[in-house]
């Protein structure tokens, strides 16, 4: 089944949804706005995500080339 996540990125948490390719909401949870917190909730789906999303803001520019581009 293929995944997709979306992150809204703030000071000190990001609301990821991950959902299906129809749309459907899979998950939606709150995690701390830290490279390895994020990646961590990612990987537990135990499938590669399709893509991963992220808000453009100055919060999120330094997740750009952390881990969580290059989750297997």
């Amino acid at each position: 089944m293929k995944l997709y996540a979306a992150l809204d990125v703030s000071l000190t948490k990001t609301a990821v949804c991950v959902m299906d390719h129809d749309g459907k909401l899979v998950r939606e949870v709150e995690a701390p706005t830290c490279p390895d917190a994020l990646a961590a909730l990612l990987r537990a789906y135990g499938v590669e995500l399709e893509r991963i999303g992220m808000e453009a803001g100055p919060m999120s520019e330094w997740l750009v080339d952390c881990p969580i581009q290059r989750i297997p």
